[in-house]
């Protein structure tokens, strides 16, 4: 399937909406925060809310289009970057310079709030250890594509269905 930049860009936006207040909300716990969107909708509906590919990193999940999508809509002053210090660490934090209008239906968004109230409570390292026990994480190889069909291998701290 063909990658939906609008959707993309929507999804990201609502994250950063609802999390901006969180301190510490950067750019591994955002980029975290929609592989487990994404794939907690496939998961349910047998196909990715954005379509995005996500490769697995040293550094965790690495969203093929995040860097694209974000010099874009800071260029368009829809969003700004600002390094910030977070206990011995400097993180990444994007903030919405405005609200975006609401474009998904209630199932949509019902997945995607309910991702990021069990979500939300982590910072970037809890976020990787968390994600690093997740089948489709687990199976790929450092720099590959994480395959979206092993989320059916997921056991019950990851299931969707435990919290929807």
């Amino acid at each position: 399937m063909k990658f939906n930049r609008e959707k993309y860009i929507d999804l990201l936006m609502y994250i950063l909406t609802k999390t901006y207040s969180h301190e510490a909300f950067g750019k591994t716990l955002l980029c975290s925060m929609m592989y487990f969107i994404d794939f907690n909708y496939y998961e349910l509906f047998g196909e990715l809310l954005t379509n995005e590919t996500y490769i697995k990193s040293k550094k965790g999940i690495k969203p093929e289009h995040f860097k694209e999508i974000t010099t874009e809509l800071i260029d368009k002053k829809q969003l700004f970057l600002k390094k910030e210090s977070y206990y011995n660490r400097t993180i990444l934090r994007y903030y919405p310079t405005i609200i975006p209008t609401v474009k998904f239906n209630c199932q949509e968004e019902k997945i995607i709030n309910n991702s990021i109230t069990k979500l939300y409570n982590n910072n970037a390292n809890t976020i990787i250890s968390y994600a690093r026990k997740d089948p489709p994480i687990i199976i790929a190889n450092l720099g590959e594509k994480i395959d979206c069909r092993y989320v059916f291998s997921r056991n019950k701290n990851y299931k969707i269905n435990n919290f929807i």
